[in-house]
């Protein structure tokens, strides 16, 4: 049989007239009528609360106002099309309008997750940075087989270098090398005595993960840090505003979040690079960047992210709620 989806709110005349319209039109052209309140559904307030009452009858669409002569036309259009290609025996049609005749449990679950999935984008987000922090924790604390397990669960998603990661309970929140030029701290040269930049070296910055003097590290870098909580922080924020802030223009997040990240980033990483590669340092000279510039970079570059993306995750996440709510209308 026809399905009408009739899209209504509370007192609205004009949709208690399409309802006694569609009512009169059941003899003559027999349908099945879904109603749909708008109010139910943020979404479909946004979508239709200028525009109803709204029938969509297949592939038709009828917004205010709209008379019984109209509502018959569409019902014989749809009726007849719906013949016609239950006749030819479509396959695609088939199977759509039996998958639309039954409310899965991937449905229910996808309908949840369209409604919550900032709920556990952010729960994500705030574990993925803040269990790092843990590692410190409960390396001050003694605990150092769940400290260990975090240092290596993290150690093929970001570099551990300890003269570019934060510091806990130690003397200093960061020991940089000497050549970021910092004055007032100790650098990492001085405080572990790691002084060389080769590949070994390097190995042992990334082993070393404190002691009681200089404090532990944290289990992720500067700059991932500030990554992952800016990107949290937005997600807190575009939650906090029911999901309705704009959506941030693709040049604005290259220029605010990919170029200052590249150039803090790449600038260090080919000005640093060993023979044969060291010809660029004539072009490049030698620099390392400070605690301050790459979490500068990193919070612009994940908050202006997570500014781009969430929205359009939004706009999709709409569209199946919109999909599903009247998916369960016709279904009841």
């Amino acid at each position: 049989m026809l399905t009408v989806t009739l899209y209504t709110r509370k007192d609205c005349h004009l949709c208690e007239q399409a309802k006694a319209d569609l009512e009169a039109l059941q003899a003559v052209i027999p349908h099945k009528l879904a109603e749909v309140d708008i109010e139910s559904e943020a979404d479909l307030v946004a979508s239709y609360a200028l525009e109803i009452p709204v029938a969509e009858i297949g592939p038709y669409r009828l917004k205010a106002p709209f008379t019984r002569q109209e509502l018959q036309v569409t019902l014989r259009a749809a009726a007849d099309r719906k013949s016609h290609l239950e006749k030819l025996d479509d396959k695609p049609y088939q199977a759509a309008a039996a998958r639309g005749q039954k409310v899965t449990g991937g449905d229910r679950f996808s309908y949840w997750m369209a409604r919550h999935y900032m709920l556990v984008f952010n729960l994500f987000l705030l574990l993925y940075v803040g269990v790092p922090f843990l590692a410190p924790v409960f390396k001050h604390i003694g605990w150092n087989g769940p400290a260990a397990v975090i240092y290596k669960v993290y150690s093929p998603l970001c570099h551990q270098w300890a003269f570019r990661s934060w510091f806990l309970f130690g003397e200093q929140a960061y020991y940089p090398r000497a050549e970021a030029n910092i004055p007032g701290v100790t650098t990492f040269e001085a405080a572990t005595g790691i002084s060389d930049q080769t590949d070994p070296a390097r190995l042992q910055a990334r082993a070393f993960e404190g002691n009681p003097e200089l404090g532990f590290k944290v289990a992720l870098c500067e700059r991932d840090v500030a990554i992952w909580g800016s990107m949290l922080l937005f997600g807190l924020l575009f939650a906090v505003s029911g999901r309705r802030l704009p959506k941030l223009h693709w040049l604005a997040w290259l220029i605010i979040g990919l170029v200052p990240a590249g150039l803090d980033g790449f600038s260090q990483l080919f000005s640093q690079l060993p023979p044969p590669y060291d010809f660029l340092h004539a072009i490049l000279p030698y620099r390392e960047s400070t605690p301050f510039l790459r979490s500068l970079t990193g919070f612009l570059f994940g908050f202006s992210t997570a500014w781009f993306m969430f929205p359009l995750i939004e706009e999709t996440m709409a569209d199946t709620r919109r999909a599903l709510a009247k998916k369960f209308a016709v279904n009841k």
